[in-house]
């Protein structure tokens, strides 16, 4: 299968994170509902890795834990961020405003990997941008 099919199951079960979060976050604080999600998807990881993947540790760089790390805590952050905002306001406001990440990756991409923007980028992106603006004005 190709990327394309992981990356729209991706956004299939982003879409349905977001409102199973806002319903969870109802009645408890934004931190908790972070911290039990996060101990959900961390046992999640392990049993898929350690039942499915048999991990060749030896292959495992250092500059590899560097970089997950540091992608780890932005996640981490992310998360934090993404439950304040679906505590105070509306999962249909909330997840296409968070969907500019997509504008930040491209970007990101572009100044820390080199990857060659083309057209699409450009106008995909402004079109995420011009979604995320009207989405949050309502």
């Amino acid at each position: 299968m190709s990327w394309a099919y992981w990356a729209l199951l991706s956004a299939l079960f982003a879409g349905i994170t977001a409102v199973l979060a806002k319903a969870g976050t109802n009645d408890i604080a934004p931190n908790l509902a972070t911290a039990i999600r996060t101990a959900v998807v961390l046992v999640l990881a392990w049993v898929i890795v350690v039942v499915g993947d048999k991990p060749e540790w030896k292959t495992l760089s250092g500059r590899a834990v560097v970089f997950l790390t540091l992608s780890g805590l932005a996640t981490g952050a992310s998360w934090l961020c993404y439950f304040r905002a679906l505590h105070l306001g509306e999962a249909s406001s909330v997840a296409p405003v968070d969907k500019l990440s997509v504008v930040f990756a491209i970007a990101f991409a572009a100044l820390f990997l080199d990857e060659r923007l083309v057209w699409q980028h450009w106008v995909g992106g402004s079109l995420i941008v011009a979604g995320a603006v009207v989405i949050a004005t309502k």
